[in-house]
């Protein structure tokens, strides 16, 4: 929908700066229009966040553009961002006029056509319908569940995500009919930066990056402290593996964030604001490029904002996506030009933080709670979540799951019903191991435990922590010594090397592991005794580490493996003392011999090993030679005739 000159006045001067609400009907029914509670021609919604457009949502856009050209439909085409459910990609909805708006899940390009000549038809192809939006008087379909009521939904409450999917995040126009920028409205022309920070401080906002550290206090500081000039910084350097979160909020609704950090801005008096986003999120980035020009456009920042008097420049700055830089002073030293390593606090940054100057950090989604606080009040936020954890969090879920993608959900959920109800489950016929939660420094938590409740003090109780929010699935399959390896192995690469403990701690406990996992038979005397002497030094090693390195990085990169050995220790003992890996995930410790038997010499495995260490010729019995043999498994996956066995 194009927005005229006309639309832009209607929506600055009655929806934006209408604090009353009072409107006549007939501007009732306009930004109805605007907003597209009922349309009045078709409106074709496709999910083209990251996500979407992995599963092929651009070639599925573009199958809608040729159908409705060769079918002369007249329709208009809005790209969304994600709704959360990115195992379902790519998704599409039509919204027929006096229609309910209906979803339908992976729609390749295949499908698209057949699918929308059955619901211009008034057909739905239940092949692939998800569900149907509640929207009164709207007819609603036969035998089409709502959105709201299916498992993956039924449990979250979206704040943060409630725009995501509805609105096409490259229109200001979208966000503002919504409710956009009226917080920010307010705020500048109402409160004091005081009266801001005692309302965030009394929503009790907890940061969201993982800390924990109360918002409004740390605004407080930033404000009371002196300086020539005062920054905000928003933290989108997501740098967890398998995190999305922030690029979630980003590509469904940039809007959100722009005014969560105008606000955040005029609440310490900062009007210069930074964005530190990651290289690697193209999508992300170029909405964000876009959404920042139709603010100045609007005037929304600037100069003299809403004639207020307060001025403020939001700026994009894009980081390499080093793990340490997400570290809020590593940040700040990159931002600035330099190697981003941490520094030893305090000073913290709200004192003396960019160019020495106070500095808040926070992340994206603890901004992008900041327009609802002030929209609804610190008391409504309070009333979400348990008692001492106020608010939603996002989660997002990956591994063997069902239902991989991108939650909201408030304080005090039970951890089980994430993985259960929302997640669906494991996959396949197996059962949950443990869900890894807070990154690659955060913890694993058994099956035995997965009915804590999701908060800071209440994960803390069990020795875990919400970290950013990235939830990892585990089945029985998952060897933990593997994982915890995997996990020192990441952080041992990302460590920036500046201080001992976490440069040389997390490469020695990462050089225990690798010893622990390697192949028996290359082991001398020599290499079994250090393997044992290093065992016993893990627990010890990583209590120096968390009481000397300089930034969280060090101080929990051990949390994986000290988890891991709490809960799962008999795999630990399995690995060390009888020398095999019961899941057979670890390579070094699997062998492989061939069934004379079942083996027909057809050669497969022979011309697919990658270290010829198997011998043998056509139509006879073949033999692996043990040296050789580096326990891939090749040989095993291609073999059609169960001949290979794993000892």
């Amino acid at each position: 929908m194009d927005i005229t000159t006309e639309d832009k006045s209607f929506l600055l001067e009655k929806v934006l700066k209408n604090l009353t609400g009072e409107l006549l009907k007939e501007e009732q029914e306009r930004i109805s229009i605007l907003r597209r509670d009922k349309v009045n021609s078709a409106v074709i919604y496709i999910g083209t966040g990251s996500c979407g457009l992995v599963a092929g949502a651009a070639e599925t856009r573009d199958a809608i553009r040729k159908y409705l050209a060769d079918n002369s439909v007249n329709a208009e085409i809005i790209e969304c961002g994600c709704i959360g459910l990115c195992s379902e990609e790519p998704i599409m909805d039509v919204h027929l006029p006096g229609k309910a708006r209906i979803s339908f899940r992976k729609v390749t390009s295949d499908k698209a056509e057949d699918i929308l000549a059955a619901i211009f038809n008034r057909n739905v192809n239940t092949d692939h319908v998800l569900g149907q939006y509640k929207s009164t008087p709207q007819e609603t379909w036969a035998n089409v569940p709502f959105i709201d009521q299916l498992p993956f939904f039924a449990l979250q409450q979206k704040v943060v995500l409630k725009n995501a999917g509805y609105i096409s995040p490259l229109s200001i126009a979208d966000y503002i009919t919504r409710g956009g920028y009226r917080s920010y409205y307010k705020t500048i022309l109402n409160y004091t930066p005081e009266k801001v920070c005692d309302l965030v401080e009394l929503s009790e906002l907890r940061g969201r990056g993982g800390g924990g550290y109360s918002t409004g206090k740390k605004w407080k500081v930033a404000l009371t402290t002196a300086g020539d000039q005062k920054y905000l910084i928003c933290n989108a350097e997501e740098s967890d593996p398998g995190a999305f979160m922030d690029r979630a909020i980003i590509e469904g609704d940039p809007h959100r964030l722009l005014e969560g950090i105008a606000i955040a801005s005029y609440a310490i008096g900062a009007s210069y604001a930074y964005i530190y986003i990651r290289s690697d999120y193209p999508q992300a980035l170029a909405i964000l490029e876009e959404a920042i020009r139709q603010a100045k456009e609007y005037e929304i920042l600037g100069h003299n904002i809403f004639g207020s008097g307060y001025n403020l420049n939001i700026s994009i700055r894009q980081s390499a996506g080093a793990f340490v830089s997400g570290e809020e002073t590593a940040l700040i030293r990159s931002l600035e030009g330099r190697r981003g390593t941490p520094w030893a606090k305090p000073p913290y940054p709200a004192e003396a933080g960019l160019l020495n100057q106070p500095t808040i950090v926070n992340n994206v989604e603890t901004l992008a709670n900041i327009p609802a606080i002030l929209e609804h009040g610190p008391h409504w936020f309070k009333g979400i979540g348990s008692r001492t954890s106020k608010g939603t969090k996002i989660f997002s879920i990956t591994g063997n799951i069902r239902n991989e993608g991108c939650i909201e959900v408030p304080m005090g959920t039970k951890l089980s019903d994430i993985i259960q109800t929302i997640g669906g489950g494991i996959l396949g016929d197996k059962k949950i191991k443990a869900v890894q939660i807070g990154g690659p420094s955060g913890v694993c938590i058994p099956a035995s435990n997965l009915d804590v409740e999701i908060g800071y003090e209440s994960l803390r109780e069990i020795g875990a922590m919400i970290g950013s929010g990235g939830l990892l699935v585990m089945d029985e399959s998952v060897c933990m010594v593997d994982l915890s390896r995997y996990f020192m192995e990441f952080l041992q690469k990302e460590s920036c090397g500046k201080c001992i403990p976490c440069r040389e701690g997390t490469k020695r406990m990462l050089e225990i592991l690798e010893g622990i996992t390697r192949r028996p038979r290359e082991e001398t005397t020599h290499d079994t005794l250090e393997r044992f002497k290093g065992v016993v030094q893990l627990e010890s090693l990583a209590e120096v580490l968390h009481d000397t390195s300089l930034c969280g990085l060090g101080q929990n990169s051990a949390n994986p493996l000290l988890s891991a050995l709490r809960w799962f220790r008999e795999e630990f003992e399995e690995h060390i003392f009888d020398r095999r890996c019961a899941a057979s995930v670890c390579s070094d410790m699997r062998s492989f011999y061939i069934d004379v038997d079942a083996c027909n010499g057809c050669n497969v495995c022979q011309k697919k090993c990658p270290e010829d260490a198997i011998i043998g010729v056509p139509k006879v019995p073949h033999f692996i030679v043990e040296n050789k043999c580096t326990g891939c498994g090749i040989c095993f996956d291609v073999c059609k005739f169960n001949a290979i066995i794993l000892k």
